[in-house]
């Protein structure tokens, strides 16, 4: 086994290179000229094969990221495949549109170069929301004019006790995750919103210097605390510019070739940038199956079990890309690497600023870090989040060998993050009762003006139970949001209304 470890080091057939990459925008002033998602990938991949120089012809493997805003065009394989005039032995697209998908589906080319099955592969995923809506508003012929893909896909179903509560979309979840941080971190509210303004706003710097961004316009830490009719507020305590941008039209793909396939077509050693080891690990796909939302431990094992595999440590790293769909994502991540709070996060600019193609955004941020490293530094890290902080994924990639980096891996560290998991509380659906505060938010409409509300709380059992918010009640609103107290951790009581249950303060 040993002999066979060191051969997929060092032979050069065996040693996964990214050698093209690829990412395009697409503005239609009227929505009909829009692409749609099949034919921004055919543009992603078409500027990845000119940047590598080999026709996409030769690819013999085809990885697609699953896409929701062309949904009925179904999947994408085949009429990808005879669009760039290939015929892949191996052609997939992924089975849900999660964030973390890019990185893992380079992880599975790198292993299956690695396995000695594949010497070129292609990488692609896109999404054309913004066309997507367009011309669904302009189907509506006076009708509601709302078009939301995002709460659309959240949302097929019957609703269930978190979404009859308003916590269905990202949006409404991720928000758990930053009340609960800030109050284990013993942040005050005007701290950890700072946190916030500053890494977005880093974010905003590296878009506008970036050609692949969707928003290329600087913004100060303060334009992203200030609210007004251009930054309203969304779920507390995030705001329009705290939240990813999905509505882009964008493409982005990549072409990961074998070291040895590389030469043969005659690519610069200086173009090859190599693949390193990942690590992947889940939280339970039910939000209220978590045994926290302070922390991850998913999320920590996929980043130290990465740092482990590779030999490295953070000090290694000229530049990272911690997923950033919500402040809270990068805020844990680069507690858990060591990455300094006043360095960017991110070499594409972040999903606000960026742009937020939903499961594709890691895309982008491969393209960008590739496009760093041939330039200058060493090594970059990159973790990717999906679902509704569920799904983690991390990688390295390196403008230099890895020495450690070996192929094919397993990258599924699932069973050591159950191991690590605190217990799961179960849930109490019909409690009426004192209970304390675990975390919680509040929804606002497009007007600004808070509509709902939610605290998730834990009964004296340590059960886990919700209740609505009554956004009327002045009090209780200004107790949650104006940051004077914190409110997670405080005692309440769970009382029974006409439909439901609410919160009220003690």
């Amino acid at each position: 086994m040993e002999g066979a470890l060191t051969m997929g080091m060092t032979d050069p057939e065996r040693i996964p290179v990214i050698i093209g990459v690829g990412q395009v925008n697409d503005r239609p002033d009227d929505p009909d000229r829009g692409l749609d998602s099949l034919e921004l990938m055919v543009a992603a991949l078409n500027v990845a094969a000119a940047d590598a120089g080999v026709p996409l012809a030769d690819i013999d493997s085809l990885a697609i990221v699953d896409q929701i805003s062309f949904h009925s065009m179904g999947k994408f394989p085949e009429p990808l495949a005879a669009a760039i005039g290939a015929s892949p032995a191996i052609a997939y697209q992924s089975a849900a549109p999660h964030g973390d998908t890019p990185v893992r589906l380079l992880n599975e080319a790198a292993n299956r170069i690695g396995a000695g099955d594949v010497k070129l592969a292609a990488i692609v995923g896109a999404e054309a929301l913004r066309t997507a809506a367009g011309r669904a508003a302009k189907a509506a012929s006076g009708e509601d004019k709302s078009y939301n893909a995002i709460r659309k896909v959240a949302t097929r179903r019957e609703p269930d006790y978190a979404q009859r509560h308003g916590l269905a979309a990202p949006v409404d979840v991720y928000p758990l995750y930053e009340n609960a941080t800030r109050a284990a971190w013993g942040q005050s509210l005007e701290e950890a919103q700072f946190e916030s303004a500053e890494i977005w706003s880093r974010f905003s710097e590296v878009a506008a210097a970036n050609d692949g961004a969707w928003i290329r316009k600087a913004a100060s830490p303060a334009d992203i605390l200030r609210i007004d009719e251009r930054n309203r507020p969304i779920a507390f305590p995030y705001s329009k510019l705290m939240v990813a941008n999905s509505s882009v039209n964008q493409g982005a793909g990549f072409l990961v070739a074998s070291l040895a396939e590389a030469r043969r077509r005659g690519i610069a050693e200086d173009r090859l940038i190599h693949v390193g080891m990942g690590a992947a690990a889940k939280e339970p796909a039910g939000i209220l199956y978590r045994d926290r939302y302070d922390g991850s431990v998913s999320m920590e094992i996929s980043i130290t079990r990465t740092l482990e595999l590779n030999g490295m440590t953070v000090d290694d790293f000229d530049c990272v890309e911690l997923y950033s769909c919500f402040p809270c994502v990068p805020k844990m991540a680069r507690r858990i690497l060591g990455w300094p709070w006043d360095r960017p996060a991110s070499l594409f600019g972040g999903l606000t600023f960026g742009g937020g193609p939903i499961a594709n955004y890691m895309s982008h941020a491969i393209v960008s870090m590739v496009e760093k490293l041939r330039s200058e530094g060493r090594y970059g890290f990159l973790f990717a989040n999906g679902g509704f902080a569920t799904d983690n994924h991390c990688i390295v990639l390196g403008r230099q060998p890895i020495a450690a980096a070996h192929f094919p891996q397993d990258f599924d560290y699932q069973a050591e993050a159950e191991a690590k998991r605190g217990p799961l509380p179960p849930l109490a659906e019909d409690y009426a009762g004192p209970a304390t505060i675990e975390s919680y938010t509040v929804f606002y409409g497009r007007d600004g003006a808070p509509k709902a509300g939610v605290v998730v709380a834990r009964t004296p059992d340590s059960r886990r139970t919700l209740a609505h918010v009554d956004v009327g009640d002045a009090a209780m609103l200004a107790f949650l949001t104006d940051g004077a107290a914190e409110p997670v951790g405080t005692r309440g009581e769970v009382v029974r209304l006409n439909e439901g249950y609410g919160w009220r303060a003690i």
